[in-house]
């Protein structure tokens, strides 16, 4: 072997080395946070399932560990023991190729394994998995940086899904304190209209860096001459279509949405409650006056399409936000998050709250799902679902970028979802 193909394989190996050690630390980072959320409830807190769509905390902790055993060590680290076989059934959530799994209805009932057996059952994947980074073949880097950003959706799952449960309990609990009490704005930001000049915009993820599949593949689309709104809806302004009677008008609403306000009763956000003349909404910090200043949050998609109706405008599609970020907030979807309750981040394109767009959740143009158990993600979602953008008060910093897509159910309000504006030229 020659003096140069020495030097290039020890070039190589010592990159591998710095890739496997700085994909170690971001495992522990990210591990380290999904405790550090749960650390504030306890064992009754992480044991509740409010309703079907959220998740006990407990679950959250637990699942987010069996995806790495069993995608990554099961299959690749040779003599790893499995801690406990009956995980695989408990805390399987969606993948069919894996097998059986617990009844998503029914994870509130698992009260045994407890959360010093979940507490053990991470310890014991974690060791495993940093012995693992450190060995393994380069190839599965990818694999592993899916989990990571996986447990990331789940850590706002964690908010989210504590927040629904929190707010059933009539003495309003508070979660964290607000580090952020005293500033409060007297008003939203001053409201601009961004022009979008039409033609052929290329969207999507390409290039360097993580993204899941339905990000993919990059490609043009076709946009007509529009304008969109420089941030989202605010309270203030959600509220003069509460006090015209939005929710009693069925002119603005989509049928199924009015049909849906009419069947669970709806007259404002989710967490609203009046309190004589006044609104109030309860947050993570506990029950708090509705704040004018801060973008309106836990809407529907209904919601957010009556409000447009009744404003004379329209929601942007998925495509015409990518279009808009690029061109006037790129920076910004990099911003830090401001706290566990919405907050109005004046100038800046991207506040802390998801934005419904007007486009169904389908598959990109040449989209293919991943081969195995991980291709049933994303695509098997594509149906019945609308597309937000953005990022949430509750998105971990950093696992947010401009070609994300979130989805969810029309009516789904519990995730911090409100909407922005649009119009044709």
């Amino acid at each position: 072997m020659s003096e140069t193909a020495t030097l290039g394989d020890d070039a190589a190996a010592h990159n591998k080395r710095e890739t496997a050690s700085a994909l170690g630390h971001a495992y522990a980072r990210v591990r380290q946070r999904t405790e550090e959320l749960t650390a504030p409830l306890s064992a009754e807190d992480q044991t509740i399932q409010s309703m079907t769509d959220a998740s006990p905390a407990k679950w959250h902790r637990a699942h987010t560990t069996w995806f790495f055993e069993t995608f990554l060590l099961v299959p690749h680290a040779p003599g790893y023991e499995v801690f406990d076989s009956d995980y695989n059934f408990l805390f399987n959530s969606y993948y069919e190729a894996v097998g059986e799994r617990h009844a998503r209805p029914r994870r509130g009932m698992i009260t045994r394994p407890g959360i010093a057996e979940i507490a053990a059952y991470r310890a014991h994947v974690d060791a495993a998995m940093q012995a693992f980074i450190a060995t393994c073949d380069s190839a599965l880097y990818p694999l592993i940086e899916l989990g990571l950003n996986h447990e990331e959706q789940h850590q706002e799952l964690i908010v989210t899904d504590i927040k629904h449960a929190f707010a059933e309990n009539p003495t309003f609990p508070v979660y964290a304190s607000d580090s952020n009490a005293e500033r409060v704005e007297k008003a939203a930001p001053k409201l601009n209209w961004f022009e979008i000049e039409g033609g052929i915009y290329r969207i999507g993820h390409e290039g360097d860096g993580f993204a899941y599949d339905n990000e993919t593949p990059a490609h043009e689309t076709l946009l007509q001459d529009m304008r969109i709104a420089s941030r989202p809806v605010s309270t203030g302004e959600y509220l003069d279509f509460i006090a015209d009677g939005g929710y009693e008008r069925p002119e603005f609403w989509l049928s199924d949405g009015w049909a849906t306000v009419q069947a669970e009763g709806w007259q404002a956000p989710l967490y609203w409650h009046r309190d004589g003349n006044l609104w109030m909404t309860y947050t993570l910090y506990g029950l708090q006056p509705v704040r004018e200043c801060e973008p309106v949050t836990h809407v529907s998609y209904y919601e957010a399409n009556a409000f447009a109706a009744w404003a004379e405008k329209r929601l942007p599609t998925e495509m015409e936000r990518e279009v808009a970020a690029r061109l006037h907030g790129e920076k910004d979807e990099l911003a830090p998050q401001a706290g566990i309750h919405p907050r109005p981040l004046a100038p800046g394109f991207t506040q802390d709250v998801w934005e419904w767009t007007e486009s169904a959740y389908l598959p990109y143009p040449g989209f293919k799902p991943a081969k195995g158990a991980v291709g049933e993600y994303n695509g098997k979602f594509m149906v019945n679902q609308m597309v937000l953008r953005g990022r949430s008060c509750a998105t971990p910093p950093g696992h947010q970028r401009i070609s994300y897509r979130n989805f969810f159910p029309a009516s789904a309000r519990w995730q911090f979802s409100g909407f922005r504006l649009a119009e044709d030229n």
